[in-house]
């Protein structure tokens, strides 16, 4: 029997194994391929176990996950100094880094993710079982976990004061009208936008840089921006519609035009490390910090090309931004393998054969969530698309392969006496964790022959809290109910 809802973007059906979609591809009712048809009326055909996969955004463990993580700092006489980034390859427990590294604010706004679920999503009745915190004290353990992370706003050293930020503090403010989160969002774009050089057009991502082939020391001489910075932009875009500051939105606008033309390559893959003279502007040499080679394609930095001008896009409605996003993805669809799970690299696999390269969940994640940005972009346009289909798609194979065996609420009666009333059982609980500290596994951070640091194949923070996004995202385009989510609050 087939499930039918129609929603705002399309009518989807959940068909038996039975009547599994053909190749992968969006069909409309008669059969014909998606694109013959006015998009608001065809139907996305998903089997039942393409579901059950992408229900597992959704599902008890993510939450007991976080919240199992969460709760061990709540033992600490302070709020938490360390924050969690990845699980070694092979093990299964948090290695944790310093409060003012680039990751701190992944977990903490994995945490609001979270509640903006419980504040923001009415529970669907197949999911109202799931959520076991109240948010109260989901409130709290988002605050405990970001009380030392404001000063952050105030670190002039990096780039990353985007990714630092406004994972927590744009959550806090729009959910809680936190006006201390609010004030941090501010600093922080400010001292973003004070990395702009008007000669270069472009955001400095890194002050200085040492691999084992090469290193920049000193920052008069070189100017370092990384695709990465794509994603910080989002920070300095907010603030100025907020505060109505004209040159942080131009100037985050110029970042991203720049972008097109220093980091984009003709066939559409991304360029990770472009380095120019500060003094002119003029580009010096093109490089890689994470990737195989400085001409491959490394599938994280493209992941973040196309979420950071699906996200440009939307701040700007320049349609530049929203071809740009499209060419990228397009190039990661082509180059994607039949698991349907990036490697870490498409060209170390073009080289040594498929399957042999670890895999990047957090490069899928990432990219499915840039997908729904790009589908929602098109829509809004009138526009036919296949990027929700796609998006589904790695969410799913995501989910049928690198998640770690799962955490549950465990509860337990503890007898209750009172003065007024007869003694009772009340039902506390906490939280078995499964194994790995992470809920998924499979990301890569950096498999660069020359990096200081090569992990490959672990649980990492930000796989993680894209996670918790795209899962978010779908709930926002009013489609998470149909895999056991949330609906919209009215």
């Amino acid at each position: 029997m087939t499930k039918r809802l129609r929603t705002e973007n399309a009518t989807l059906d959940f068909t038996t194994e039975k009547q599994r979609f053909a190749k992968g591809r969006l069909i409309t009712p008669d059969g014909s391929p998606f694109g013959t048809h006015n998009h608001l009326s065809t139907s996305l055909l998903l089997s039942d176990s393409s579901v059950k996969a992408i229900n597992r955004l959704f599902s008890e463990n993510a939450e007991a996950k976080l919240w199992g993580v969460a709760s061990r700092a709540l033992e600490l006489p302070h709020p938490p100094f360390d924050y969690p980034e990845y699980t070694e390859p092979g093990g299964t427990e948090y290695v944790y880094r310093e409060l003012d590294f680039w990751t701190s604010g992944f977990f903490p706004g994995s945490l609001y993710l979270l509640l903006e679920r419980q504040r923001r999503f009415r529970s669907h009745p197949s999911a109202l079982r799931n959520a076991k915190i109240h948010d109260l004290k989901l409130e709290f353990v988002c605050k405990w976990w970001t009380e030392n992370l404001h000063q952050n706003a105030h670190l002039s050293t990096t780039h990353d004061l985007g990714f630092m930020i406004m994972p927590w503090a744009k959550l806090a403010w729009e959910l809680n009208r936190d006006h201390r989160a609010f004030e941090t969002l501010k600093a922080a774009a400010k001292t973003l936008h004070s990395r702009y050089s008007d000669k270069v057009g472009l955001i400095r991502s890194w002050d200085t840089c040492i691999t084992k082939r090469y290193s920049f020391l000193d920052p008069n001489s070189k100017f370092l921006t990384v695709i990465d910075n794509m994603m910080n932009l989002s920070l300095l875009f907010y603030v100025a519609s907020q505060t109505g500051n004209q040159a942080m939105f131009e100037a985050a606008k110029q970042h991203a035009r720049t972008t097109q033309r220093t980091h984009i390559r003709e066939n559409h893959s991304t360029i990770h490390l472009a380095v120019f003279d500060p003094a002119n502007g003029d580009l010096c040499e093109h490089l890689t910090n994470q990737g195989y080679t400085d001409t491959s394609c490394w599938t994280r930095g493209q992941a973040w090309a196309i979420a950071g001008f699906a996200e440009t896009y939307h701040w700007t409605h320049e349609s530049s931004f929203l071809t740009t996003a499209r060419h990228c993805a397009d190039y990661f669809l082509q180059q994607l393998p039949e698991s349907g799970v990036p490697p870490w690299d498409f060209d170390a696999e073009k080289d040594h054969g498929a399957g042999t390269q670890p895999p990047d969940v957090s490069a899928a994640m990432i990219t499915a969530y840039g997908f729904l940005l790009i589908h929602k972009a098109l829509v809004a346009t009138g526009s036919d698309s296949v990027y929700l289909s796609s998006a589904l798609k790695l969410i799913e194979a995501t989910c049928e392969n690198y998640m770690n065996p799962p955490a549950r609420f465990v509860h337990k009666s503890h007898h209750h006496k009172t003065v007024a009333f007869p003694a009772r059982d009340i039902d506390l609980f906490s939280v078995d964790m499964g194994t790995g500290d992470t809920i998924l596994n499979g990301a890569t951070i950096n498999n660069h022959e020359f990096a200081p640091r090569r992990w490959a194949n672990h649980g990492l923070v930000y796989a993680d809290y894209y996670f918790m996004l795209v899962g978010n995202t779908l709930l926002d385009m009013g489609l998470g109910h149909i895999f056991g989510g949330y609906d919209k609050s009215s």
